[in-house]
């Protein structure tokens, strides 16, 4: 099989078989040809549970050595891996068992407590090896076999809130890798740090493609914890890529320890993602990492990236950059919201997904014939050609780097017998994104807003959780009943802390 991710790692043990390839908190360090032979030995595990080419395979993970191992796995004996966050709760799972329809689900139980829960649920068998530790359990899965390109296969609910299977091929995933990697000036001898998660399309094809096709080591972390980064950052990682609210905390952590600065010898490469960036943020993080702050845009559907920048430190461009080499960006103007200059914008290139899993109708809507994706975000080019996102079309809220989507979380709140309607908003604060959620309930009814929380906890994911809940017995609302979500930060500003 040509062109396939796993053609990557072939190049590196045929040419630098033992050279450190990852290591993770647990203190799991392998080379490169210690992963490909984890790899294969998890292969043969997962046949061994009846997974064939074509098949999916379910992967709870939080950031770990055994993640890797177990993409490399899978994608050798053709199946392909449905990354799924450990932290998501059991009914989120469920929901992509019933979609996905994976043949095998496997846990890295030995570096997440969260997927060895979800591990114990299945009757998940354990097995260790070089690569740390795994939980494998069969599941009654089907095999798609004009799906066997699709590398991976990321879930994301969309503003329908019903979930969505972005199908990224191994070209896809590959263009990602060395697009990336070539951005970043990336060698051998650089060090990454792996704190975005390989859940994610940004940790999946921005790190760990990118690091395997240029051969350079990466340091996994779970889960961020600022001390870690900032010694991890001092202590020889050379390139770190993360969103705004992981560099706020470096910076207000360094304050407290009593720096300036971060004063790295080593580090050359710091980026920001998923969200929009501040001019005087921008120059305050560039002044504490001593390296500029480079900025880009992509979404999952279009394996991470799109458009980027090479700045130089102190450049006051805060767009998103040019296009990607290869990757075209256009503007729809006659999209809703469209005019002064600004309009939807539109990409295609070989970044772009095959489409959506099972879902033909939501991939015309926003994949047209000659292979332009409406991402729904708003922007304008500007005389240099650099893509500024101004806006959102879409309701997505980015909290800590993750995607929310107000449509689920209305919906857990809805499922309260208390609760007549649920509106849900994001709400800027510094680098972040707040989840706020409105909640309408009925006159003298006795809910309070911590019974929302406990009932909101037992259905979401953490980072999905509404950071304030607003009781109210009228929410501001159209004629037609529809909610009107503009209105909800000035009708209820006294309230919002």
């Amino acid at each position: 099989m040509n062109d396939r991710v796993e053609d990557y790692l072939a190049q590196q043990v045929a040419t630098r078989p033992d050279a450190l390839a990852f290591e993770d908190n647990t203190g799991v360090r392998v080379t490169y040809a210690q992963l490909d032979a984890s790899a294969d030995e998890i292969g043969a595990r997962l046949i061994e549970l009846g997974v064939v080419a074509g098949d999916r395979v379910l992967m709870l993970a939080e950031n770990c050595v055994a993640a890797v191992a177990l993409l490399f796995g899978a994608w050798k004996i053709g199946a392909t891996v449905v990354p799924f966050n450990a932290r998501q709760t059991a009914g989120e799972v469920q929901k992509i068992i019933d979609h996905a329809e994976p043949s095998a689900l496997v846990c890295t139980s030995g570096a997440s407590a969260d997927a060895a829960a979800h591990g114990v649920r299945f009757d998940a068998v354990e097995a260790v090896g070089v690569y740390g530790t795994l939980s494998f359990a069969p599941l009654e899965g089907g095999t798609s076999d004009d799906a066997t390109d699709v590398a991976i296969l990321l879930y994301t609910t969309g503003t329908t809130g019903t979930p969505k299977g972005v199908m990224l091929t191994h070209a896809n995933v590959r263009f990602g890798g060395l697009t990336s990697a070539n951005l970043r000036n990336m060698t051998p001898d650089d060090v990454i740090y792996g704190v975005l998660p390989l859940t994610h399309v940004f940790g999946m094809c921005s790190v760990m493609a990118a690091a395997v096709y240029i051969g350079a080591p990466v340091r996994l972390a779970a889960r961020f914890d600022v001390a870690a980064t900032y010694d991890a950052l001092r202590d020889g990682v050379t390139l770190c890529s993360a969103v705004p609210q992981m560099h706020a905390l470096l910076m207000a952590y360094s304050k407290k320890m009593g720096y300036a600065r971060l004063e790295s010898p080593s580090l050359r490469y710091v980026s920001s993602g998923a969200a929009p960036l501040d001019p005087a943020w921008k120059r305050q993080a560039e002044a504490f990492y001593g390296v500029a702050l480079q900025n880009g845009y992509g979404m999952t559907e279009t394996s991470a990236g799109t458009a980027a920048t090479t700045n130089e430190i102190g450049d006051p461009d805060i767009s998103v950059g040019p296009a990607l080499p290869g990757v075209e960006v256009a503007l729809d103007m006659d999209a809703p919201g469209a005019g002064d200059g600004v309009g939807e914008v539109i990409t295609r290139g070989p970044q772009i997904m095959k489409g959506y899993y099972k879902n033909p109708e939501e991939t015309a809507k926003v994949l047209s014939a000659d292979g332009w994706l409406h991402t729904g975000d708003l922007g304008r080019i500007d005389e240099k050609g650099h893509l500024h996102i101004v806006g959102r079309s879409k309701e997505l809220i980015i909290h800590g780097g993750f995607n929310v989507y107000p449509p689920e979380v209305e919906a857990a709140l809805n499922d309260h017998p208390q609760v007549i309607q649920a509106a849900v908003i994001g709400h800027k604060v510094g680098a972040d994104e707040k989840v706020l959620a409105f909640c309408q309930v009925a006159d003298g009814c006795d809910v309070s807003v911590e019974d929302l929380r406990a009932f909101a906890a037992e259905r979401l994911a953490g980072y999905k959780r509404p950071s304030q809940i607003i009781l109210a017995s009228s929410l501001p609302a159209a004629p037609t009943g529809k909610i009107l979500k503009h209105k909800l930060l000035e009708t209820f500003a006294d309230q919002i802390g």
